[in-house]
């Protein structure tokens, strides 16, 4: 994994929404679902924006 790519996901990770972070630990299978599937897609458009 680049540097960049690193420095992407750390700055990812900073910015995650704070229901993202609490429904991935949420006992709701649903919840936990719905988290892991926003949180997904919003690190592959992350991902995504920092491609040269």
């Amino acid at each position: 994994m680049t540097e960049d790519i690193e420095v992407t996901i750390l700055a990812f990770f900073k910015r995650a929404p704070e229901w993202v972070r609490r429904d991935l630990t949420a006992k709701d299978q649903n919840a936990r679902t719905q988290a892991e599937e926003a949180f997904a897609a919003m690190l592959a458009d992350a991902l995504r924006r920092a491609e040269p």
